[in-house]
């Protein structure tokens, strides 16, 4: 049981950081707690959302199970993480978003997209740990990588979706950038690590 709540909060403590952090930024008239809450419940619903996607894409053979090449890394990284994973947290940030009264300036949206972020990452973080034995090295390791990307990705998709939202010029091609620009930031992050 010790052993179990120790894997807990190393893979969880360096979600609980970025989300006060982002949660510290948005002073001007900051979010219900609430609300925050139900992003981060939503971004843990986009984990098997994610999954839904990206099984039916590797049984379609749309990427292998292994990289032999580079071109395979970056099929996999596209393909089987990238795409699914963000387009099924840009589909729970709508539903955070969609009749949500508070989002009434342009950093919620950044607030909400990392809320659902960090609800994807701490779920993966925690499978990550508990899959390892040397969890130790693998919550450190993504501590400095992983849970920092998502971070990043969730700050590109919530900065295009307030654009959207507060200037109507644009709206859709930011729109478009709030899921497209995530998908490649990751889809090149991850084609790195896979090389």
């Amino acid at each position: 049981m010790k052993e179990v709540c120790v894997m807990l909060f190393v893979a969880l403590l360096p979600v609980a950081v970025l989300l006060f952090y982002i949660y510290g930024k948005d002073r001007v008239k900051p979010e219900p707690v609430g609300q925050l809450v139900k992003a981060f419940g939503l971004g843990v619903v986009s984990t098997f959302v994610s999954l839904a996607i990206s099984l039916p894409l590797g049984m379609l053979g749309l990427f292998p199970g292994e990289a032999q090449t580079f071109l395979d890394s970056v099929k996999i990284s596209f393909l089987g993480a990238a795409f699914p994973e963000e387009v099924a947290k840009f589909a729970m940030l709508w539903l955070a978003l969609r009749n949500n009264r508070w989002f009434d300036e342009k950093m919620d949206g950044i607030v909400y997209a990392v809320c659902v972020s960090m609800g994807f990452a701490a779920l993966e973080n925690v499978m990550y740990v508990f899959q390892n034995e040397d969890f130790v090295s693998v919550a450190i390791l993504r501590a400095f990588t992983a849970l920092p990307g998502h971070f990043c990705f969730g700050i590109l998709m919530g900065y295009y979706y307030s654009l959207a939202r507060f200037y109507h010029y644009g709206s859709r091609r930011n729109m478009l950038l709030a899921l497209v620009a995530p998908i490649v930031a990751h889809g090149i992050y991850d084609s790195l690590l896979f090389a």
